[in-house]
């Protein structure tokens, strides 16, 4: 398994405005196709202004295989016209487990 960390760095304020509009816009078609969403949070201290997705897939290929189904989904793409003008920066990262040991300690 592997783990995509998603962080949305958004304008000051829009945090509120971002989660509505994914819980109505953007939340079905990416659970749908993408399939495992570990969680989503935003920050209370540190970068604020951010959201974090955590997603879990199979594999590199699995993870190819949906993101390229979601970036063709016109709800998809109707939910990121809505949110393009809130984002200012977007960070990805592929995690990988350490050691022997699966995801939420689970052997």
């Amino acid at each position: 398994m592997i783990v995509e960390q998603r962080d949305y760095l958004l304008r000051p304020g829009a945090a509120a405005h971002y989660v509505r509009l994914w819980e109505e816009y953007g939340r079905e078609p990416q659970v749908r196709i993408l399939g495992n969403l570990l969680g989503c949070w935003t920050t209370e201290v540190g970068d604020l202004n951010t959201l974090v997705y955590f997603w879990g897939f199979e594999s590199l290929e699995d993870r190819a295989e949906r993101r390229a189904v979601l970036a063709g989904d016109e709800a998809f793409a109707s939910f990121r016209g809505h949110v393009r003008d809130l984002l200012v920066r977007q960070t990805n990262r592929l995690l990988v487990p350490a050691g022997t040991r699966t995801p939420a300690g689970r052997s």
